[in-house]
């Protein structure tokens, strides 16, 4: 009975994790993705390395408190003939070297997280300037110094195949919900500077491998930057981080990133073409 119990316990969270994780798992499966990504840009190997040495500090604490434990339970027991020391007990010196050692592992991880802040944070000398604005449910983008505007949605087939009763199987759509239609185009050894806002409710532009994640928020302009390896030129693929209602799992991001000369002689292509519309405005408050 308890082995029936437990196989349907096993069954239902398998479900939810499969439901929880539908818009990337046909796309990407596997152990590397468990940690975060290394990324393309300085800032997200500096992001990574910054994760890393935080992990590897709460491993070490780890394996001296548990070691101890694990010591002291096996060696110190009643059945061994221990006695309990009440020396430790109210003794300042080892109150204070139990308090100063976590205070310096702190401040030895803040100083670095202070300092990645402030270079996350640092948009000055931006070479691109790119408005995104995000929609219920897609991201229009817009390169401010020279016109180009379009709106990016989740792309023909990955919708199709989306739809209740659609008789398309999901594993033969290739980078299923996570494809548009109009991919954001970038120059790669390039600083670019997104200014992201909404139209309607709260929405988040995040590419892991740029090291980038910020909020949409409708009546604010929000900054953030990143710079493409000039050696790294490709897609790169995220989603909308918010709740932003019923379809938000359908809001992908798609990045393709190209050579300088590749992104100028595209640039010119958009402007030869007439503009697309725009992003829906938003709804006027009822009542």
């Amino acid at each position: 009975m308890q082995r029936a119990r437990l196989g349907i316990l096993g069954g239902t969270l398998a479900l939810l994790a499969t439901a929880a994780g539908a818009p990337a798992a046909s796309a990407q499966s596997g152990w590397g993705l468990i940690n975060m990504p290394v990324g393309v840009t300085d800032v997200s190997r500096k992001i990574y390395g910054l994760h890393m040495m935080a992990f590897w500090v709460c491993v070490g604490i780890a394996i001296v408190v548990f070691g101890v434990m694990i010591w002291s339970l096996i060696f110190h027991r009643r059945a061994r003939g221990a006695v309990a020391d009440v020396t430790l007990v109210h003794n300042t010196k080892v109150e204070i070297i139990w308090t100063a050692i976590p205070v310096l592992i702190l401040i030895s991880m803040a100083v670095p997280a202070a300092n990645l802040l402030v270079k996350i944070n640092d948009n000055s000398h931006a070479q691109l300037d790119i408005r995104v604005t995000g929609f219920q449910w897609g991201w229009q983008y817009q390169y401010v110094q020279s016109g180009v505007s379009f709106v990016s949605k989740l792309a023909y087939d990955t919708d199709a195949a989306r739809q209740l009763d659609s008789g398309i199987d999901p594993d033969s759509v290739k980078n299923y919900l996570l494809d548009v239609d109009h991919p954001l185009v970038v120059p790669t050894g390039t600083k670019i500077r997104l200014l992201v806002t909404s139209v309607d409710v709260i929405h988040s532009w995040w590419v892991p491998d740029f090291g980038v994640k910020k909020d949409a928020l409708p009546g604010f302009i929000n900054e953030a930057s990143f710079t493409v390896d000039a050696d790294k030129p490709g897609v790169y693929r995220g989603q909308c981080t918010e709740l932003c209602g019923r379809d938000h799992a359908y809001m992908p991001v798609v990045v393709r990133a190209v050579s300088p000369a590749d992104f100028a002689a595209w640039l010119k292509q958009q402007q030869a073409q007439p503009p697309q519309a725009a992003a829906p405005a938003a709804a006027a408050p009822s009542g």
